[in-house]
């Protein structure tokens, strides 16, 4: 797992072999950041399932509880497959804007 810490965000990339152990290597490591917006890129080499990436929403939902953003990019998925809570994105840059966007419907108080 790489781990680098942005001004906004932190990014955390998959160089596990497999997604089961980044998964548990993840929830290990978000326990650290409950503050921090987190954006995490999955590898597409992993073949992973809808179900696999499910097993993020329930900390995307108590991210977004706890004013926080999370994030998903991963270009092999289909958005359309997700709740439209679940941000998943195919690109970093488009992560960012929701972390931007999201920051800004706080501070409005939506």
């Amino acid at each position: 797992m790489q781990i680098e810490k942005k001004e906004n965000f932190t990014l955390i990339s998959a160089d596990e072999n497999s997604f089961r152990a980044f998964y548990d290597a993840f929830l290990i490591e978000e326990k650290k950041r409950p503050k921090e917006n987190i954006i995490i890129r999955v590898s597409n080499n992993f073949n992973i399932t809808t179900q696999e990436f499910l097993l993020f929403l329930k900390i995307a939902t108590l991210k977004k509880e706890s004013g926080t953003s999370f994030v998903i990019v991963n270009s092999a998925i289909d958005v359309d497959d997700f709740p439209e809570s679940f941000n998943v994105t195919p690109t970093l840059q488009e992560a960012e804007d929701v972390i931007e966007m999201e920051a800004i419907e706080r501070e409005l108080g939506f």
